[in-house]
């Protein structure tokens, strides 16, 4: 895997399999008890789906604990004008004469649909340092990408607002 992630990516990880193993756990063996409770656990559908619940919520903590273990840490810190991580920018794109607004984040985080871009997509990497008013070429493969002008940096840190994605 070996995303990169953030210190503070880590600890939201660590907060979220801490709250799995200790209050979601608990629910779902319960859930899985009391299903089982109720008899035939061939047509049981109660029981199924618990059990469902429950793989799923084992399957989410070995999940995050995969990726903390191959980690690579990254900064979330850059120059006062140079886009970096946590930063929102206002993008011109020639081809399309519009202007888009985005978040970059790290890739567990991203979410093209609310406007957060990882920092390892094409869009994303390829601003990352830029300033504004630089025209950047968007390679999306060898042959084809775009350009983009950087209309306006904000300049925001990790408030730890952006919800991790869940797969």
């Amino acid at each position: 895997m070996y995303d990169k992630l953030t210190q503070n990516d880590i600890k939201k990880m660590e907060e979220e399999i801490l709250h799995r193993k200790l209050v979601v756990r608990k629910e779902a063996l319960e859930a899985v008890k009391e299903a089982r409770a109720h008899g035939d656990l061939s047509e049981n559908f109660e029981y199924h789906a618990a059990k469902k619940d429950k793989n799923q919520n084992e399957s989410r903590i070995r999940y995050l604990e995969r990726m903390i273990k191959t980690a690579q840490i990254i900064s979330d810190e850059s120059a006062e004008d140079e886009i970096g991580l946590y930063n929102t920018v206002d993008l011109y794109f020639e081809e399309d004469d519009e202007v888009e607004t985005y978040k970059l984040v790290t890739t567990v985080r991203g979410n093209s649909m609310k406007g957060l871009i990882s920092s390892e997509s094409p869009l994303g990497s390829s601003i990352m340092g830029h300033k504004v008013g630089d025209r950047v070429f968007v390679k999306i493969s060898d042959k084809s990408g775009y350009y983009i002008i950087i209309k306006r940096l904000e300049k925001t840190v990790d408030d730890g607002s952006d919800k991790l994605r869940s797969f």
